[in-house]
C-alpha cells in the first residue's frame, strides 16, 4: 500500500465502474461534498503534469481496489442472519469526514476526486455531483497548493449551476463558490455568496467556515463573533472548538484559544482531524515564544497523519527559533515538495538569508515570484503576501501600491494594516505608517512581527518612549519570531536603551 504522504499533484482518475450519485441523507448533516449528482466531461481543463502522469496508474489502481472494497453489500447468511456491514470505502469516508465538517485524508479526497470525475464523465446532467466535485477541487487545490484546481472548480461549480440555478435549491453550488472564493482571498466575493446562503437556508452550516474567512480577511471582528458563535450553534463539536479556537488566537485570548484547540484534539476522531488540532497548538505555542513545545506538537501531528505536510513548515519554524537550521531546511525542503506554498518559500529564503546564503536565499525568493505570478493567473489574490515581501526584498513602492489596492477592496484585517504600514516605513514615510501599524498592533492579539513593526516605526518618528516598550513586547511575546527581523528588533532596542554618547 502507498503511504499518505506519497500524493499526485493531479489526482487520479478511477479505473473502476463509478458508482452511483451517493444521497445526502446517507450521512450526518449537510455538505456540499455530500450533495452530488452528475458533472459533465472534463474538456478544457489544466493538462497533467509529468509528476502526475508518471504516478497516476498506480495510485488509481489502489483508489480503484478501495473503491471496489467499499462498494461491497453485506448479504444475508442462511436467509436469516446478515453479514456485518463492510468497513467504509475511501469515497464514503471522504464523504462522512465533509458531512461532520471534518478533513479528509488525503488518500480518502484522491480516491473521492477520481470517482466523481469518472461519473460526471458519463453522466452531464447531474448538478449535484458537478458541486460536490467543485468542492472538492477546492479541497485539493488547498491542500497540495495547485491552483490550478481553481479553475477547475470554478468550471464545475459554474457547470452546476448552469444545470439548476441556485434559486432553484442548488444551495451546495454556493456553499462551494464560497469556499473558492475565500481560497483565492477574495474575501468580499466569499462574503456575498456566504451571505447569499445564509439568507435563503439560515441552517445550512457548511457555509460558516469560508464565510468565517471570509470576515476575517475583512477585517470584521464582531462579524468573525456572530458566525462563530452561530456555527457553535449549529454544528458543536470538533470543527466548531477550532473555529472558536481561531478566533481567540486573533483576538490574543491565548488561555481561551489553547483550551479549546486542547478540547478539540482530545475529541478529534480521525487522524486528519487530530492532525489538525495538533498543529494549531504547535502553533500557539509558537506564537507565545515555546519552540520547544511547538516542535513536540507539530511532531505528534505527523505521526498521527504523515500527510500532514504544514507541519512540517511549522515544526521547521520552530526549529530555527531552536538553532536547528540544518534539521529545519530539511523540514522546510520537505515540506515544499509536497505542498510548494509561496509563503513557506518566503520562510526558507529569510532563513537562508539569514545564514549568510545569500545564493540560496535568491533562489527560493526567485521561486517564490514565479509561484505568485503562477497563482495571479488562476484568480489567487496574494498581495498581502506580495507586499510583505517586497517590503523587505524588492521595492517597497510596489509594496505600498499592492497594499493600498488591499485596502480599497476592504481587506481590513490586522494583517494587511500591518503589511501597509511596514511598506509605508519601508518606503520612506513613517508617519503615514504609524496609524497602519498602531491598527494592526490594536486589532491583531499579540504578535510580535507586530509590535516590533510599529516599535521600529514609533523610533523613526521619535516616539521613543511607546518604541521601547513595543520592541519590549516583541521580543517577551516571541524573541525569535523571525530569522531576520527577530536580530533587528533586539538591534533596534539596544540602540534606545544605550547611553548616550559620554555617559
Amino acid at each position: 500500500m502507498i503511504g499518505m504522504d506519497v500524493m499526485p499533484q493531479q489526482p487520479p482518475q478511477s479505473p473502476e465502474p463509478s458508482r452511483p450519485p451517493l444521497d445526502a441523507s446517507d450521512f450526518s448533516g449537510a455538505s456540499a461534498l455530500s450533495t452530488f449528482s452528475d458533472p459533465a466531461s472534463q474538456d478544457g481543463l489544466p493538462p497533467l503534469s509529468l509528476r502526475t502522469t508518471l504516478r497516476r496508474a498506480v495510485l488509481g489502481a489502489v483508489a480503484g481496489a478501495v473503491l471496489v472494497t467499499g462498494a461491497v453489500v453485506a448479504v444475508p447468511d442462511d436467509g436469516k442472519k446478515a453479514a456485518p456491514p463492510p468497513l467504509p470505502g475511501p469515497v464514503s469516508r471522504a464523504l462522512a469526514a465533509t458531512a461532520a465538517g471534518s478533513p479528509a485524508s488525503l488518500s480518502d479526497l484522491t480516491a473521492l476526486l477520481g470517482d466523481r470525475q469518472q461519473w460526471v464523465g458519463t453522466h452531464p446532467s447531474d448538478a449535484r455531483s458537478w458541486a460536490v466535485l467543485g468542492t472538492a477541487y477546492v479541497e485539493w487545490a488547498r491542500r497540495s497548493a495547485d491552483a490550478a484546481y481553481y479553475e477547475r472548480a470554478e468550471q464545475a461549480l459554474k457547470r452546476s449551476l448552469d444545470v439548476r440555478p441556485g434559486e432553484n435549491g442548488n444551495t451546495a453550488a454556493w456553499v462551494g463558490l464560497t469556499a473558492l472564493a475565500s481560497a483565492r482571498h477574495d474575501f468580499g466575493t466569499a462574503k456575498k455568496w456566504g451571505e447569499t446562503v445564509r439568507a435563503r437556508q439560515p441552517e445550512q452550516w457548511t457555509v460558516y467556515p469560508a464565510l468565517i474567512e471570509a470576515y476575517a480577511g475583512l477585517g470584521d471582528h464582531k462579524s468573525v463573533k456572530t458566525a462563530v458563535e452561530r456555527f457553535t450553534a449549529l454544528r458543536a463539536g470538533v470543527p466548531a472548538l477550532m473555529q472558536t479556537a481561531g478566533m481567540y488566537r486573533e483576538r490574543g485570548w491565548r488561555e481561551d484559544a489553547l483550551a479549546n484547540a486542547q478540547k478539540a484534539a482530545d475529541l478529534a476522531g480521525t487522524p486528519a482531524q487530530k492532525a489538525e488540532c495538533l498543529a494549531l497548538l504547535g502553533e500557539l505555542a509558537w506564537e507565545r515564544g515555546e519552540p520547544e513545545e511547538a516542535v513536540a506538537q507539530h511532531s505528534a501531528a505527523l505521526r498521527t497523519d504523515r500527510a500532514h505536510h504544514p507541519s512540517l513548515a511549522g515544526r521547521a519554524r520552530a526549529l530555527v527559533a531552536l538553532g536547528r537550521t540544518d534539521e529545519a531546511r530539511r523540514d522546510y525542503r520537505a515540506a515544499l515538495a509536497y505542498l510548494p506554498r509561496p509563503e513557506y518559500m518566503l520562510e526558507l529564503g529569510e532563513l537562508y538569508e539569514s545564514l549568510g546564503q545569500d545564493g540560496e536565499a535568491a533562489g527560493q525568493y526567485a521561486r517564490l515570484r514565479e509561484t505568485l505570478a503562477q497563482e495571479a493567473v488562476q484568480g489567487v489574490d496574494n498581495a498581502l503576501l506580495r507586499g510583505r515581501f517586497e517590503a523587505d526584498h524588492g521595492d517597497p513602492d510596489t509594496a505600498v501600491e499592492l497594499l493600498d489596492g488591499e485596502w480599497a477592496r476592504q481587506h481590513r484585517s490586522a494583517a494587511v494594516a500591518d503589511a501597509l504600514g511596514w511598506a509605508r516605513y519601508r518606503s520612506g514615510d513613517p508617519s503615514a505608517a504609524l496609524e497602519y501599524a498602531a491598527r494592526a498592533v490594536d486589532t491583531g492579539g499579540r504578535n510580535a512581527s507586530y509590535a516590533y513593526h510599529l516599535g521600529v516605526i514609533q523610533k523613526a518618528v521619535r516616539d521613543y518612549g511607546p518604541a521601547r516598550r513595543n520592541l519590549e513586547e516583541a521580543l517577551r511575546t516571541n524573541p525569535q519570531f523571525s530569522p531576520l527581523a527577530g536580530p533587528a528588533a533586539q538591534e533596534a532596542l539596544d540602540d534606545l536603551t544605550a547611553p548616550p554618547a559620554g555617559g
